[in-house]
């Protein structure tokens, strides 16, 4: 019997390919990064065919670092970066165009027009989500209209789209030599394509952006046995080892970090911070800026929904310290450099490069440093881009809380920048609740690899999953009830300035 379950995790800037044991526990992986490409200011694209290049020598390589062949693999998850946009010809594989990535905003007066033409509120009631430049719909309407023949190509079947699951998928299962064309409901809920109740696509909601139904997924559960095929033994494996589990990249942390019942949440630090609020079977309407969503559906279970607060950029923010700035050298530099001082100096940074996400709504916001006295010095910008992540995720958190009514005891968190104590630190002093950090602080890849083995019975059931989660560090808030008022006081004046800077059309 294997004794292993793989898991794709294509995200934002890197591909990896985790593989787990029976507890949870990491075995092996393999990580490369890919191009992030800028063609203007606002456009953001990544080369498809170098997402699935990466894909193929993580796999490879991820197994020969641990010694094991593709038959020790139970079964295969797939996670990715949610939104990004890939159309291409199925018949030769062949991209029509870069993947337009999440962060991109060229689709803003395609969203304004929505909005104006109250075709918005249509959309939030069937697909749970608002008009935005996030989602997917926008951007396969911008191909259509501005990529020479695709259209044509459409209407004749010879273009489809996916997010970035669909296309690692279709290649893993033979490419154009029958490459399966699916995706899960929780990819598909992330499109303002999908009805929530029904669970499929919407023809009056592809109508709004003029797409062919004949070029969307088939659109199953996040964990079936029989959903997404087995892996050509011409493709990077070369053995046929069974694909069972495909999840957005946040619904996949969500069930990483266990949060199985109606309350429990998680909030993932990666390029953007999402937190996600499990709502159980029961949909609940956002009425404070959060988006509905599929949190996962296994098997033939019903769906379960959630409530989500998408915060466009928060490590990236920390990235641009790095890249554009060049006042550290790595990511880890932030923590040492924000030490250097024991509070922001008055100094508060909003980085809104790409527009303000939950629960504001903003394409017009632009990134913003206010409060600059002469005092303030690099330190200070280190500590503010960190506080930065804390206020964007407290604004969401009140959101989350004015929703749902649920008040958080502990805020269970993963992803990159949770190794930043500092940050986490903040974060508990900014929201007044504990922090607590798993063991296993990829739960990405681990939610991915934990809906595959679920679908084959590799683990038994949730109940069995939730035995697997251990705590590895807490953050106890210390601040005073007062310095806490004051500082979040602060973060809505910055926020209010970074408004209405951006013509939008």
């Amino acid at each position: 019997m294997a004794d292993f379950v793989g898991a794709v995790d294509q995200g934002t800037t890197s591909t990896r390919f985790m593989i787990f044991d029976h507890d949870g526990n990491e075995v092996a992986k393999h990580q490369l990064e890919h191009a992030q490409i800028l063609p203007r200011s606002g456009w953001v694209e990544h080369d498809p065919v170098e997402i699935w290049e990466r894909t193929n020598s993580v796999m490879q390589n991820a197994l020969r670092h641990g010694n094991l062949s593709p038959q020790d693999l139970a079964a295969i998850g797939i996670t990715n970066q949610r939104e990004t946009t890939v159309v291409w010809d199925p018949r030769s594989g062949r991209p029509y165009y870069n993947a337009i990535v999440w962060q991109d905003t060229r689709t803003d007066s395609i969203a304004a027009a929505l909005e104006r033409s109250g075709k918005g509120d249509v959309i939030r009631r069937k697909a749970g989500l608002p008009p935005a430049t996030y989602f997917s719909g926008g951007k396969i309407q911008w191909i259509l209209e501005n990529v020479d023949g695709v259209r044509e190509a459409a209407e004749q079947g010879h273009a489809v789209f996916g997010n970035t699951d669909s296309w690692v998928l279709w290649n893993l299962t033979g490419g154009p030599d029958g490459g399966i064309h699916a995706t899960d409901v929780t990819n598909a809920s992330r499109t303002m394509l999908m009805d929530l109740e029904t669970l499929d696509w919407d023809d009056e909601l592809l109508g709004f952006f003029g797409i062919p139904r004949s070029m969307l997924p088939v659109i199953n559960p996040s964990s079936h046995r029989e959903a997404y095929g087995v892996t050509r033994t011409s493709r990077p494996l070369r053995a046929a080892i069974p694909i069972t589990g495909v999840l957005g990249d946040q619904q996949a942390a969500t069930v990483g970090q266990v949060c199985y019942a109606p309350g429990e949440a998680k909030n993932t630090y990666g390029t953007g911070n999402f937190l996600v609020l499990n709502t159980g079977t029961e949909l609940v309407r956002s009425q404070h800026g959060l988006l509905t969503t599929v949190a996962y559906r296994f098997g033939d279970e019903p769906a379960v929904y959630a409530l989500e607060g998408s915060i466009a950029v928060t490590g990236s923010a920390v990235q641009w310290l790095r890249d554009q700035m060049k006042i550290i050298s790595s990511a880890d530099e932030s923590e040492t450099l924000a030490r250097t001082v024991e509070d922001n100096g008055g100094m508060y940074f909003v980085p809104a490069f790409s527009g303000l996400f939950a629960p504001y709504w903003r394409s017009d916001a632009r990134g913003a440093i206010v409060g600059l006295a002469r005092y303030n010095d690099n330190g200070h910008l280190a500590r503010a881009t960190l506080e930065s992540i804390c206020y964007q995720s407290r604004d969401v958190v009140e959101a989350m809380e004015q929703d749902s009514g649920v008040h958080l005891d502990v805020l269970k968190v993963d992803g990159g920048v949770t190794a930043n104590d500092l940050c986490m630190q903040i974060q508990a002093d900014v929201l007044g609740v504990p922090v607590s950090r798993p063991v296993v602080a990829e739960t990405t890849a681990l939610g991915a690899a934990y809906a595959a083995g679920l679908a084959t019975g590799f683990w038994r059931d949730t109940d069995e999953l939730r035995t697997h989660w251990q705590e590895s560090k807490r953050w106890q808030p210390q601040w005073s009830d007062e310095r806490r008022a004051e500082g979040y006081a602060g973060w809505k004046k910055a926020v209010e300035r970074t408004l209405d800077w951006a013509e939008v059309e």
